[in-house]
This record gives structure tokens, sequence and C-alpha cells, in this order.
């Protein structure tokens, strides 16, 4: 997969300003990733009511491609000057920002305030999303999410178990589960960034909120020992084979299957699964079987329980030069309906504000949107602020952590030497 620099040399070749004018559009095209089923149905769902007005103007077409091909599909059409209106960002900010800079993406802050929407959003969304993209509003936050521990309720009563508060406690329960023939944890090793996930969940926790900004800013590396005793305890989770058998061939619907149909105790996720658990077709362990808690603190470390990873998913974003009238009036009828129709559909929480009353699906959403409204503190996640070779050299060799083909002092010198080259 080509890297940023890559892309910086398409958006060059073909114009700073994004290939000069253009036909307007005739169609609102998304381009979305296979994954996320959720943004595609209640894009569907607006199309045929509240936007239906927008819909009939400039008719909503959806494209799908795999999340882990969606930076080398953006990057070639960004080349060939063919970016649709509306599409999901880069897996890394980083790319998103090169797209920005060479003015292939709408100033979005500036076309809600022309809408008069933007205070559709929430505040909390927007700070995430400007931490993520060098203080500007880059993305549409479609979702807005925390991410932390969801666990099988019953599994835990009938094992005598209670939610672990500590690093410690989360092992030593791993450790009773897997004694007694249960799968502890249910995990993506093929995504990776599930796995990687787990090594930012341990660094702040043991060094505090700051502790990547830290890589970022050059003043520490993740060859530093204490950022190596992170993966050092992920990768101990996968020797002592808690994740289970061939995690590295998990695809992420896989790990979510075993986590809903009771085959695992554990699944570290976002909110966005939210979805899933409310789908009653999909969650056979029942969503009232569900809890969700805080990633464990770790026994002298700097950060709190109470600062939880945060993001806004894959943010959707709009191309600039397809941003005329008829899809500003569909950006509209988004940012004041979104909101609701994702909360009442699919117990999906994004950072629009919800402007109707829904009840939620289960008690586990109410937990979340509670958890959400009193964060005090969030925190990004491990490859947020790396380039994008990095982000994929992390991901892709995650599960070789896990697995031990990979020691964790090496998994973090090799991606700290992709940093170094970005």
């Amino acid at each position: 997969m080509a890297g940023t620099a890559s892309l910086a040399l398409l958006v060059t070749a073909c114009g700073g300003s994004g290939g000069g004018a253009s036909a307007a559009p005739k169609e609102f095209s998304y381009l979305s990733v296979t994954e996320n089923t959720t943004v595609k149905s209640a894009l569907t769902t607006l199309a045929a009511g509240a936007c239906k007005t927008a819909n009939d103007a400039l008719p909503l077409k959806v494209e799908t491609v795999p999340q882990a091909s969606l930076d080398q599909k953006l990057q070639l059409l960004a080349g060939q000057n063919a970016l649709p209106v509306q599409f999901a960002a880069g897996n890394a900010p980083a790319l998103t920002q090169q797209l920005a800079k060479s003015g292939k993406v709408a100033d979005l802050e500036a076309k809600l305030k022309e809408l008069g929407v933007y205070d559709q959003l929430q505040p909390a969304a927007v700070s995430t999303i400007k931490a993520l993209y060098g203080g500007k509003l880059e993305v549409l936050p479609y979702e807005y999410n925390i991410e932390g521990i969801f666990y099988n309720k019953k599994i835990f009563t009938d094992n005598g178990l209670k939610v672990p508060g500590t690093w410690d406690e989360l092992v030593a329960a791993a450790a009773k589960l897997k004694a007694k023939g249960i799968q502890p944890f249910s995990a993506s090793g093929q995504q990776g960034w599930p796995l990687t996930r787990l090594i930012s969940g341990y660094l702040y926790r043991s060094l505090g909120p700051d502790a990547l900004q830290k890589v970022a800013d050059g003043k520490a590396k993740l060859t530093d020992p204490q950022y190596v005793k992170a993966a050092e305890e992920v990768a101990a989770l996968g020797k002592k084979g808690y994740f289970g058998k061939g995690v590295g061939s998990i695809d992420y619907d896989t790990a979510m299957n075993q986590f809903l149909t009771g085959k695992a105790a554990m699944l570290y996720m976002g909110s966005w699964a939210l979805a899933n658990i409310s789908d009653a077709e999909q969650d056979k362990v029942g969503a009232d079987n569900v809890g969700f808690m805080p990633f464990p603190a770790v026994a002298g470390g700097k950060g709190s329980v109470g600062q939880y990873p945060s993001n806004v998913g894959l943010g959707i974003t709009l191309g600039a030069k397809s941003f005329d009238k008829k899809t500003g009036d569909w950006v509209g009828c988004i940012a004041r309906n979104y909101g609701g129709t994702a909360l009442k559909d699919h117990g999906s929480i994004s950072g629009f504000k919800v402007n109707t009353e829904v009840k939620d699906a289960n008690a586990v959403t109410t937990q979340v949107r509670d958890t959400i409204s009193t964060s005090k503190q969030n925190v990004l996640w491990f490859e947020a602020l790396f380039s994008t070779k990095a982000t994929t050299v992390s991901q892709t060799n995650a599960a070789s952590l896990v697995s031990g083909s990979m020691s964790p002092k090496q998994f973090m010198q090799t991606v700290q030497d992709a940093l170094a080259g970005q």
C-alpha cells in the first residue's frame, strides 16, 4: 500500500486546487467500507424519508471497498481527480490531511456554518476530530465512539468473576476462564488494530494520557523500555492462548461473531459495536447479557480508568470540487437527522445531536451513552498520530506479536523505524 509520500506526489501531479472547475455532480456518490454497514443503511433510510427532497435532486449512490483497500482506492481516485462527493476518510488522519492540503477536501467547518447546522455537531466529537486533524474539522462524525471491553455477564457470573479493575485482575480472570475451557478474548488479528489498541490502552494507563503524543513529538520512542513493556504484556496474552487459535487469520466479523455467540468472554471494541449488540439476529447471547468496562488500571500507573479512548470511527469527508448547493442540501439534512436515525434504527451513537426522543435499545447502550456524557478526558489510539506507512506496519505486524513470531522489542522497533522514515 502506498504511503503518504506517494499520495503527495499524486495530488501534486494533478494540481493543488483539485484539478480546477468540474461539472456539478449528478449523484450523491458515497464511497464506504464494506465492514461498516450502519452509515450506508442510515443514509439509505434518510434518502427515503427525512432527506427525500435532497435525494430526489441528487440521488444517493453507494460504493464499497474493503477497509484494507481504502487508502489505495482513495489515492487512485485522488490522482485521477475522481473522488466521490462523500467518502470514508483514510485509515490514518495523515491521508486526509494530505488530501485537504491539496484542496481536495471541503472546508467542512465553513460549509456547516454557511448551512446553519454547525451547532448540530456534539462539541466532544468536534474536539476529538480537531485533535486528530491538526485543529481542523476535516471529517464528519457519523460515529462517536469510546472504547473499552465488552464482556459476557453470564460467563462472568457463572465463573464467579467480578469486573476487573486492574490489568493484573484482567489477566487473572483470563487465566481462570482459559482453565475452564472458555476463550477469554475475541480479537481480529487480520485487521490488527484490535490488538494494537490493547498496547495503547496499557500505555495510557501506565504512562499517562500523553504517552503517544510524546512519541509523535520525538520526546520518547516506542523502543524505550516502558513502551516495550506494553507490547510485552499484550504478547503474553497471545502466548498464553487467551485469544484462541489462529488469531492472525480471524477477521473483524468473525471476532465479533465469536463474542456475540458466546464463544469468547470479552471483546475490546469501540461503542460502534452497539449496533451489532442491538441486532438480535447477530447477538445470540442477548443484549442484557453484555456489559461494558473501561480498560483497567495499571498498578502504579499515571493514567486513569476515566480516560477513555475516543474516536469518530472511520470519519467521512466530502470533496471540495463537488460541494455545490445540492450537496449542501444533503449535508444540512444529514446534520439535522442522522443522529436520531442512527440511534433509533441501529443503536449507533454518532457525533451529531439527537433531535428526536429515542429510547435506547438496551441497558448497555444507556451505559455507554452515560459514560460518554460524563467522561471528562479522552485519549486517542495507538496509530492515531502515525503516518499512513507506520499505521500499516503496525497493524499488519500485530498478529505476529501475539502469535510469538515477532518479539515485543522487534515489533516496537519495526513500528518506530516506520515512524522515523515518515
